[in-house]
């Protein structure tokens, strides 16, 4: 099996879009959810908290020609894969247009507001308003299509729209693609634009924070006693994922390595996780890197401040870990960036694990005693000498994934 080194990284997200931005956030323990007021006119949506990218710019050439079939969630995506190519040195490379090259990536959705077109052709019995890229931009794989097009990508293309692990099972089906040899190199992650849409899913679910709607600083807050719920971010993260032998050979810079992935589905329920398949996830990965749970040394959780979520998920981590594992959710700075989250939080576990500093949890002031015994990251957070890290996401339909990643060199 080939192995595959992460080559590129690029980001759009609620904390910043380079490391050191989000690193001094991190550090500050300020989160970056706001009160949303443009929420109010929706009768009945009860949560106004969430957490928007941070400002950026499009250069030039996101012109009205190139973008014409993108909603944000691709504009995103597209900008996001364009930074780590460069990061990679392979923008505008040959291997782009070579078949050798593919892409795995995904949202939850399309552009809510397309959506809405159609919505309205339905109630109003009329087409007016739906154009030619419409449903181009609606539809659930506009992220990865459009970056196939906007980069002239000819290789593979898997979609993984599968809500929360949508990032993730991005990274970890492009590392198998790339490990058995059926593409060179993988533009890899996930993106979502936010959209009270989104927010009105969670809501009916009472799964939204509500409480602290005039005080967006104090949630939310995961694995804490007093939380109340999830609140929802947007971003988008790309991940050049690369067959090792080729990187070196053209003196690639490695971010790290990718060596475990581990995916499976509960079989259950749709919105109850299951802690048990949830570590049985968590345990494939230790076996797809060869690794005894006792070499991880960090977890970063999925993490969502949903009542349910987090006792499930820290029980399944403390089955496979015991209470000695580090443990933290980045979720409680940028909110659930959902599409994104599983690639986002990637990037920044590898970050963190080359730094050798792990961000707490903030808004963590009482762990829930149904919560699994785990070391929980708190305060100013923690530094831990480790070469592996894992990341951990957890989705609607009962969708589970972990990923590993070893620290370059190692």
């Amino acid at each position: 099996m080939k192995r595959v080194v992460v080559t590129g990284i690029g980001a759009l997200s609620p904390l910043g879009h380079d490391w050191p931005t989000v690193e001094a956030r991190l550090r500050s323990r300020r989160n970056a959810v706001q009160t949303m007021h443009d929420w109010d006119v929706y009768e009945g949506l009860n949560t106004r908290v969430g957490a928007p990218a941070a400002a950026f710019e499009l250069p030039p050439h996101y012109n009205r020609k190139s973008t014409r079939s993108m909603g944000r969630v691709a504009v995103m995506a597209t900008r996001a894969s364009e930074i780590a190519l460069a990061d990679a040195g392979l923008l505008g490379d040959p291997l782009l247009k070579s078949g050798r090259i593919g892409i795995a990536y995904g949202s939850s959705s399309g552009t809510p507001e397309n959506m809405g077109d159609f919505g309205r052709m339905i109630t109003e019995k009329s087409t007016e308003g739906i154009t030619a890229t419409t449903y181009i931009r609606m539809m659930a794989h506009t992220a990865a299509v459009n970056i196939g097009v906007f980069f002239g990508i000819t290789g593979r293309v898997v979609t993984t729209s599968s809500a929360c692990t949508s990032g993730s099972q991005g990274i970890g089906y492009a590392y198998e693609m790339i490990q058995s040899g059926r593409q060179l190199a993988m533009l890899a992650g996930g993106a979502e634009e936010l959209d009270a849409t989104e927010a009105a899913v969670f809501d009916t679910l009472f799964a939204t924070s509500v409480k602290h709607n005039a005080a967006p600083e104090f949630t939310p807050r995961p694995f804490d006693a007093e939380r109340d719920g999830l609140v929802l971010g947007e971003g988008a993260c790309t991940l050049v994922l690369e067959e090792y032998e080729h990187a070196r050979a053209r003196g690639a810079k490695i971010h790290a390595e990718v060596i475990g992935f581990g995916t499976n589905s509960d079989g259950c329920h749709v919105t109850h996780a299951n802690p048990e398949t949830m570590a049985v996830a968590m345990r494939l990965a230790l076996a797809d890197a060869a690794l005894a749970p006792e070499a991880i040394a960090y977890v970063n959780a999925h993490g969502t401040a949903t009542d349910q979520g987090d006792v499930a998920e820290t029980q399944a981590t403390h089955a496979v870990f015991g209470e000695r594992v580090a443990i933290s959710s980045l979720k409680s700075y940028m909110g659930h960036t959902l599409g994104a989250c599983g690639a986002l939080e990637a990037w920044m576990s590898i970050e963190m694990m080359r730094n050798g500093w792990f961000a707490p949890t903030i808004n963590l002031d009482t762990v829930d005693p149904r919560c699994g015994a785990l070391d929980y990251v708190r305060g100013d957070g923690r530094r831990i000498d480790t070469d592996v890290v894992m990341s951990n996401n957890f989705a609607f339909g009962g969708l589970n994934t972990s990923l590993i990643f070893r620290r370059w060199p190692h």
